[in-house]
């Protein structure tokens, strides 16, 4: 069995971006999070925590915000 590797410390800042694996296309895609995201201290890019590696689909980086008034699915 693989070691499992640690996960960064990002100074308990939560995540800014939320990362998915999404299989279809329009309303009956699939979005299965995977994974989160933080901007760099200078602005120029993201760490990325990953909980899966998917081998097939498309990764979709979003901006996680509150929504009220939605059931289910991602929009």
């Amino acid at each position: 069995m693989a070691k499992q590797q640690p996960q960064p410390k990002l100074l308990g800042a939560k995540p800014t971006h939320r990362l998915y694996r999404v299989l279809g296309d329009g309303q009956s895609a699939s979005w299965t999070p995977i994974g989160a995201a933080w901007p760099n201290k200078d602005g120029m890019g993201f760490n990325l925590s990953c909980d899966a590696v998917p081998l097939g689909g498309r990764l979709v980086l979003r901006a996680i915000t509150e929504r009220t008034g939605v059931e289910g699915g991602q929009q």
